[in-house]
C-alpha cells in the first residue's frame, strides 16, 4: 500500500450517501475530511453520490492534492445501475457494500480468521443483515427488510411525542433520537405551542423493542436457511450507535459482537480500502447482486412451513403499523450543506464469488 496517496471512500443508500477523503495509509484515523449528503424526496440515489464526490474534491483541491482513486460502495444491483449511468466518464470503482464492510472489518483487526460474521446493517431506509465467511468473503445469506430502521423509529418517536401533546418534525426527532444516543435523558419541545415532555432512552427502547424482536427472528431464519452458525454478529449503520439496541441484540442473540466507533462509516472507510488498492480502476472479480440460494450443508433440515408463515405474519403486522406512522411523513431532508455539480470515468469493481452451489 503506497503512503500519502489521497483516495475517497463513499457509501450509497436509500437515505443518501457518506463519503470519506484520507490517505491510502490511513483509513482507521480520522479522516482529512468527511460528509454526509442526504437523498432528496424524489431524487436518485446517485444524486448525494456525485454531491458528496464533488465536495471532497473541493476539500482536496483546497489543500493543492489530487485524489487518486474513487470507489463507491452500493447494496444493490439497483443502485450500482444508477451510479454507474450516471458516471459517464468519470474514473470510479463501483463494490459490493457487504465485502467493502469486511475489508474493513478485518483490516481494523476485528474481524475472526475463520468461521461466519453477520453483518446487522441498520440504517435510514432499512436492515440489511448478511452472513460471510471471514475467510473467503463468500456470501453465504443475505436479507433485506423495510419493516424497522431509522425513518421507522423516527416516525415512532414522532407518534409517542405526539399523544403527550409535542409535534415536531422529521429532522427535529432524529436529531433527539441520535441524542439519546449519548444521553439517556432529553426534554423534546414543541416549537409552536411551547410544551414540553421528557423522554428517555429507555422510552426509546421500548418504542423499538418490537422491530428488534422481529429482526433477530429474520436473523436466526436466515442462519438457519444458510446451514453455518455464525462467530460473531457486527453491528453496523447509524442507528446502531444506540446502546440500548446492541444490548437488546447481544441478549437476545447471545452471540459475541465487534463494534466500530463509527459504524455509519464502516462501508466508506472499506471503499477506502478498495479504492487504494485499484490505483487505475483495475478490475476485480465479483459477486453478482442477484439472488443466490443459500448454502445447506449435506443433512440440514429445511426450514418448517409453520415458521415460515409465523415470520410472514410478524413482518405483515409490523410493517402494517410502521407504514401507517410512515405515509404522511414525506418531508425532503435538508440539502447538503455545499453544492456541486455532478462528477463523472468509470470502472467497475466485482467482488470475491459467493461459495459454489454445492
Amino acid at each position: 500500500m503506497e503512503a500519502m496517496v489521497l483516495v475517497l471512500g463513499v457509501s450509497a443508500g436509500a437515505g443518501g450517501a457518506r463519503a470519506m477523503l484520507t490517505h491510502s495509509d490511513q483509513p482507521h484515523l480520522p479522516p482529512i475530511d468527511r460528509c454526509s449528503v442526504p437523498r432528496r424526496a424524489g431524487g436518485g440515489v446517485e444524486e448525494p453520490v456525485f454531491q458528496a464526490i464533488e465536495l471532497m474534491r473541493e476539500a482536496a483541491t483546497r489543500r493543492d492534492e489530487f485524489i487518486t482513486g474513487i470507489a463507491v460502495t452500493c447494496r444493490c444491483a439497483l443502485h450500482a445501475d444508477a451510479v454507474r449511468d450516471a458516471a459517464g466518464r468519470s474514473r470510479l470503482t463501483i463494490v459490493d457494500e457487504p465485502v467493502a464492510q469486511l475489508r474493513y472489518l478485518r483490516f481494523s483487526g476485528q474481524l475472526p480468521d475463520e468461521g461466519a460474521v453477520v453483518l446487522y446493517d441498520l440504517g435510514a431506509s432499512g436492515l440489511t443483515i448478511t452472513e460471510a465467511d471471514c475467510r473467503t468473503d463468500a456470501i453465504l445469506a443475505t436479507r433485506r427488510t423495510t419493516v424497522l430502521g431509522g425513518d421507522a423509529h423516527d416516525a415512532l418517536l414522532r407518534w409517542q411525542l405526539a399523544h403527550g401533546g409535542v409535534h415536531i418534525d422529521k429532522p427535529t426527532s432524529r436529531a433527539y433520537k441520535e441524542a439519546l444516543t449519548d444521553s439517556p435523558v432529553v426534554t423534546a419541545g414543541d416549537p409552536r405551542t411551547g410544551r414540553r415532555m421528557v423522554l428517555t432512552r429507555s422510552d426509546f427502547n421500548e418504542l423499538a423493542a418490537a422491530g428488534i424482536h422481529h429482526s433477530v427472528s429474520y436473523v436466526r431464519q436466515m442462519v438457519e436457511e444458510a446451514g453455518v452458525t455464525p462467530q460473531v454478529l457486527a453491528p453496523l449503520g447509524g442507528c446502531t450507535r444506540n446502546p440500548g439496541i446492541r444490548d437488546s441484540l447481544a441478549q437476545l442473540l447471545d452471540m459475541p459482537q465487534i463494534y466500530d466507533p463509527e459504524p455509519e462509516f464502516v462501508s466508506a472507510r472499506g471503499a477506502v480500502l478498495m479504492a487504494t488498492q485499484l490505483p487505475s480502476a483495475r478490475r476485480v472479480r465479483g459477486v453478482r447482486f442477484s439472488n443466490v440460494p443459500a448454502l445447506r450443508p449435506a443433512g440440514a433440515s429445511p426450514v418448517s412451513k409453520r415458521k415460515l408463515v409465523a415470520a410472514l405474519a410478524v413482518t405483515a403486522t409490523l410493517g402494517a403499523t410502521v407504514a401507517g406512522l410512515l405515509v404522511a411523513d414525506r418531508e425532503s431532508p435538508h440539502p447538503a450543506t455545499h453544492g456541486g455539480t455532478p462528477a463523472s470515468p468509470l470502472e467497475v469493481a466485482e467482488t470475491p464469488d459467493r461459495l459454489p452451489p454445492r
